[in-house]
């Protein structure tokens, strides 16, 4: 039987997001890694938008937005409830950290493109969304209660994303429990398992 097809891009925070989601649910896929300098014809004809992640079901369904993705693999199988905390307030906190916070992480990342503001003001707005994923945790373990939720998932590549680009500045930052969180989800076999490099797909 065919498996779906995951195209994907290794660092792409999108791409991590929907591959933890469809190995935690245990579905197996062949990995697609792409360039984004050259991504395959097939990529382009099943998803106009060109950019990971996209899975191709073998029924033909294209499914090319990485919650979408998340959601369909959790459907499909999930044995700790990551769906079970209160989905108004995860979709919320996702939509914060795909919005103004991805937004903040872009320019704090690549602040050398937005010369209007230092890169200090990138970082200090997106440290209203660090605030807020702080206070969470210092009630919980995790963002939406004791258990893993879609949320972590959801949000943690940003948040590895945003540490890293001055890891130095964030180990000194007083977001203890965010630190914890989010050592604690790097240093998962479930990260581990998709952070597995693959060879460029070329078809």
């Amino acid at each position: 039987m065919a498996l779906p097809i995951l195209y994907s891009y290794r660092r792409c925070p999108y791409a991590m997001r929907a591959r933890m989601a469809l190995s935690y649910a245990g579905i197996s896929v062949e990995t697609r890694e792409i360039s984004l300098k050259e991504k395959p014809a097939h990529l382009l004809r099943v998803s106009a938008k060109g950019t990971v992640p996209v899975l191709v079901l073998p029924d033909g369904k294209v499914i090319d937005q990485s919650l979408d993705i998340m959601y369909w693999a959790l459907q499909q199988h999930d044995v700790d409830g990551w769906l079970n905390a209160d989905p108004e307030v995860a979709g919320l906190l996702i939509a914060e950290n795909d919005g103004v916070f991805k937004q903040s992480l872009d320019r704090y990342k690549y602040a050398i493109r937005f010369p209007e503001h230092p890169v200090e003001h990138y970082r200090a707005q997106g440290e209203v969304f660090l605030s807020k994923l702080e206070q969470r945790l210092q009630q919980d373990s995790f963002l939406l209660g004791n258990t893993i939720s879609l949320a972590d998932i959801a949000i943690f590549p940003f948040i590895r994303q945003f540490a890293a680009v001055d890891s130095s500045w964030f180990e000194y930052t007083n977001y203890i429990k965010l630190q914890s969180w989010l050592q604690h989800l790097v240093k998962s076999a479930l990260f581990e398992r998709i952070m597995v490099k693959y060879p460029v797909y070329t078809a």
